[in-house]
């Protein structure tokens, strides 16, 4: 008998939702078509993201009539000029080679160079630095070398540089354009002449290059300072820029921001008459509405491309950072109320401007009814009691603490602790005269 049988449980002992579940089977990739196991192997099951070969031309079966061969053939190529013969495996279509230029012979590609006549020459390019025997020479290796100034400065038989060689070279390339041209307006667009080669710039280009190529570790690691700390100073300095271009449009609406910074952030508007504001608090926050409006247009300037909206939503959260959620709700009620849409239709500069400056003046009249209340609420607590000063609280009871702990009475505790024959500051008791008179007896008569 089985153990599970006496303590009578069940002999599965997991339930059936809990019971192991099979493994999924991997998801096997089929092999594409056009391609043996062994290549979709090689490639570990991943098929390449761009096919070299076209999927129809692995299809694609050749005729049964047709019988294809490589043979070893030569060929000539257009892309030379000495006619030379070379050898290489062609595929031949029922013995028939294939005829036609070289397949490369395309890609050969030369560069057009200028030619010029002795008129022109004596005419427009002579040159007391450079012969005419130069002149030639330098074209004639510029046409074999496709202007490869290098190659052309290690191959010229007289000690010239390679910016010499160049500014040579394009020099009358551009002096043969205007002549060639019925009027130089006509050539002003064309690369030689409307970017001349620079001489100077280009040899200091070079030095710059050489110096970078030739710096150490730690002369890298100067410059990454160097670098940054530009990028703070100029990041500085656009911050001040952009505070000095929002000051001109704040200057004006100093006085409101006073005004809204001289009340307790918070629920300002529903005062209560029973709690008044103290003027000591009221003071003691400090204006920052200019600098948080300076920060957003900072950081606003930051972004360079930003919806104009956006932009609005970050100027009025910036102005109503000091009031409460009441004091906001008050505000777009207002604005409900003058007929003005919560966010302009037409979101333009100006409108935005014109619905800032509105906002702010109706935050700015709401602070001034809270300013009135709270003075109306002192001038009727001074008229209640005019010898209590404003904010005193009325109707205090004072309980000692030994009246709450069951102690002595501070009468009789006083007393105890006073000697006799000393005096008191508290006041004599009454006459005996103001005591009730006693009775008569009959043995007083």
């Amino acid at each position: 008998m089985d153990a599970k049988d006496i303590l009578g449980l069940p002999k599965n002992a997991l339930p059936a939702a809990q019971e192991k579940k099979s493994r999924p089977q991997k998801d096997s990739h089929r092999k594409p078509d056009g391609i043996s196991r062994e290549v979709y192997a090689l490639t570990g099951g991943v098929p390449p993201l761009m096919p070299s070969i076209d999927l129809s031309q692995l299809r694609k079966r050749p005729p049964a009539d047709e019988k294809i061969t490589w043979q070893w053939l030569p060929f000539t190529s257009s892309a030379r000029k000495d006619n030379l013969q070379l050898y290489h495996w062609v595929r031949v279509v029922n013995g028939a080679p294939p005829t036609g230029d070289y397949s490369f012979a395309k890609y050969n590609k030369s560069v057009d160079i200028v030619q010029y006549t002795d008129e022109e020459y004596e005419k427009h390019l002579t040159d007391p630095a450079w012969t005419k025997e130069e002149t030639d020479q330098l074209f004639s290796l510029c046409k074999q070398f496709d202007l490869r100034f290098i190659i052309i400065a290690d191959r010229f038989p007289t000690s010239r540089t390679v910016e010499e060689l160049k500014d040579r070279y394009y020099h009358v390339c551009r002096a043969l354009v205007v002549a060639r041209a019925p009027s130089p307006v006509d050539v002003s667009g064309h690369p030689v002449v409307k970017e001349p080669y620079n001489v100077s710039q280009e040899k200091e280009r070079k030095r710059a290059l050489s110096m970078v190529l030739s710096q150490t570790k730690l002369q890298e690691k100067k410059d990454v300072e160097v670098l940054s700390e530009a990028k703070k100073i100029t990041e500085s300095r656009l911050a001040a820029k952009v505070a000095e271009e929002v000051e001109l449009p704040v200057a004006s609406n100093v006085a409101t921001e006073n005004t809204e910074k001289t009340t307790i952030p918070g629920d300002i508007v529903s005062p209560s008459p029973s709690v008044p504001v103290p003027s000591a608090v009221v003071a003691a926050v400090p204006s920052t509405l200019a600098a948080d409006n300076a920060a957003t247009v900072a950081s606003l300037r930051m972004l360079r491309v930003y919806l104009r909206t956006y932009a609005l939503d970050q100027m009025i959260q910036a102005a109503s950072a000091s009031a409460g959620l009441r004091t906001i709700k008050r505000v777009e009620q207002t604005l409900q109320e003058l007929g003005v849409n919560l966010k302009p239709r037409v979101p333009t500069k100006a409108v935005c401007a014109e619905h800032l400056e509105l906002r702010k003046e109706i935050l700015t009249l709401l602070n001034l009814q809270k300013q009135v209340q709270y003075k109306e609420t002192e001038n009727s607590s001074f008229r209640d009691n005019p010898y209590e000063a404003p904010g005193t609280p009325k109707d205090r009871m004072f309980v000692p603490d030994s009246m709450n702990f069951g102690g002595e009475r501070p009468g009789k505790r006083d007393q105890k602790r006073k000697g006799p024959g000393r005096g008191s500051e508290a006041p004599s008791s009454p006459a005996q005269s103001n005591k009730r008179p006693r009775k008569l007896k009959a043995s007083d008569l």
